[in-house]
């Protein structure tokens, strides 16, 4: 393929038309999909031995970087200059086109092509943006037979669309230059998205729902395992709190529910389908062994398998562990205000920690089956061991922080902060804690790098909502209660004004009946015969 080259731009870059020449994908306020170390390890497996590489649209720079040194050969295409000479310099080797999809002419079809950001930023501005159909149809002109394609496709509802507060069809971004969600040919469910690379050409091998969000993905889950009941120390932490995003609900209630209803393919925030062009008679497609599941954990990375999971690279099968995750429980007990579930609860967790517990354990890493606990993660190998007061400490106050992070109703209303309620929570447990307790739990959390989200996070709108109206009606039976006092204060004023009206004509009678004739002389008849009678009990005595 033949394009003119600009003067300025790097030798291995070619405008083949449609080029936005004044404008980056990768500076916009929208910005493009973080794919981290889920779908770099997926990408690597794909990667073939022998054969051509093409990257389509922009993606982040260390994917970029990682296939351009792991693959034989590989191109790019990419609708802005800047973003193409710059991607050009980094990469003299590299193979760089920059226009729209539909005008791109490939001299030979590619092996592996990865639009993992879509199909959305093909398009130029130049021009009126083709269907999303058609651009497959493109895109799926460029694999060659028994090539595979990755193609990344945003759900337009998916869980995130439910929590964020800012409208998903405008972010503030300057490629929305068109609106979106009015291509009848969008994939509006997996189906969708199964006959659109059907009526393409193209063969899916497997499709897998990316969690938490579309921005950031960490998590990669097959089809074929969200068709079971996954465990909840699996699924509670594919839903993470960002610090920068206005929320509507809690993004952790919302997940858990998506998975609890078997939604987790249908909700899912995007899309990573893996499809492969039939090849010619008699031959058979390039074998790909693909991960059933791909989860990161921090700095980890897990495989899901059909008995477990394992740590990669390298590391041994372990099963998931059953049971209900710790920190669910307890806040659906203090939902409840169920507070002798709490306590049999945290005094279970204290004696397991001074039973020889994970010290890095914390209530979202621990599941509880009704008679154990058992850890999500490996435990984290420490110099020094802490004591099981501090431990239990540290546990709770995690706890206390996030409960109160997230606007979770909980029975204790004195404690304004975490600390205090942490101190409480010890105390339920039996082992009461002292500050200095606290203080080296909190060391304890910091020295395992697992720190605890901050409670400056706002709670979530529906949160706040509740708790005005929560406060709403509880000012409303105050109010009603005070309005029952001020009439009865009324009532009893009325009866004391009559009271000393009354006492004061009773005065005014005895004060008259003192001065008359007949009082004054019984009273002076009377003293006699009391001296009298004063005298006789004397002698008498």
């Amino acid at each position: 393929m033949k394009g003119p080259t600009s003067d300025e731009a790097p030798g291995n870059v070619r405008l083949i038309g449609g080029e936005m020449l004044l404008w980056s994908d990768l500076s916009t306020i929208g910005g493009v999909t973080e794919w981290r170390g889920a779908a770099l390890e997926l990408i690597r497996r794909t990667i073939p031995g022998r054969g051509r590489v093409l990257l389509v649209g922009p993606h982040p720079r260390a994917l970029v970087d990682d296939v351009v040194a792991r693959a034989p050969s590989a191109a790019v295409l990419l609708r802005s200059y800047p973003d193409a000479c710059a991607l050009g310099a980094r990469h003299p080797e590299l193979e760089v086109f920059c226009g729209r999809l539909e005008v791109l002419d490939a001299d030979e079809p590619y092996d592996l092509v990865l639009a993992m950001d879509g199909l959305l930023r093909t398009h130029s501005a130049e021009a009126p943006a083709a269907a999303w159909n058609e651009s497959l149809g493109a895109l799926a002109a460029l694999v060659a037979p028994g090539g595979t394609l990755v193609l990344g496709v945003r759900n337009d509802l998916g869980v995130d669309r439910f929590i964020e507060a800012r409208p998903a069809d405008r972010e503030c971004a300057d490629d929305q230059w068109a609106p979106h969600g009015f291509d009848p040919s969008y994939p509006s469910g997996p189906e969708a998205l199964d006959l659109g690379l059907e009526s393409a050409g193209l063969s899916l091998r497997r499709c897998y729902a990316a969690y938490p969000d579309r921005r950031a993905p960490r998590s990669l889950l097959s089809r074929e395992a969200l068709a079971f009941d996954l465990p909840e120390a699996l699924t509670f932490p594919l839903s993470a709190r960002d610090g920068d995003r206005m929320l509507v609900a809690d993004p952790l209630r919302l997940t858990r529910l998506v998975f609890r209803h078997r939604l987790g393919e249908e909700l899912a925030p995007l899309w990573l389908a893996v499809a492969t062009r039939t090849p010619p008679t008699g031959d058979r497609p390039r074998a790909v062994e693909l991960p059933l599941g791909l989860i990161e954990e921090g700095p980890a990375l897990y495989e899901l398998t059909p008995g477990g999971m394992r740590r990669l690279p390298g590391g041994e099968e372990r099963p998931i562990p059953a049971g209900r995750v710790v920190e669910e429980i307890l806040v659906e007990a203090c939902a409840r205000e169920d507070v002798r579930t709490v306590r049999e609860l945290l005094a279970e967790l204290a004696e397991w920690i001074e039973a020889g517990g994970d010290v890095s354990a914390a209530t979202d890493s621990l599941v509880y089956d009704g008679e154990r606990f058992a850890a999500v993660n490996p435990p984290v190998g420490l110099a020094v061991l802490p004591g099981p007061k501090v431990v239990l400490c540290r546990i709770l106050w995690r706890f206390a922080v996030r409960l109160l992070a997230a606007g979770h109703h909980h029975p204790w209303p004195w404690p304004l902060e975490a600390d205090q309620l942490t101190l409480t929570l010890c105390g339920m447990a039996g082992r009461p804690c002292e500050p200095g307790d606290l203080d080296r739990a909190r060391k304890l959390d910091a020295e395992l790098g697992q720190p605890a989200e901050l409670t400056e996070h706002a709670p979530t709108y529906r949160d706040l909502l509740a708790a005005r109206d929560r406060l709403a009606d509880q000012l409303t039976a105050a109010l009603a209660r005070i309005s029952r006092l001020e009439t009865k204060l009324s009532y009893r004023e009325r009866e004391l004004v009559r009271a000393k009206a009354k006492l004061r004509r009773t005065q005014r009678k005895a004060t008259a009946y003192r001065r008359t004739l007949g009082y004054r002389l019984s009273r002076r008849l009377a003293r006699p015969r009391k001296v009298a009678r004063r005298v006789f009990r004397m002698l008498s005595g």
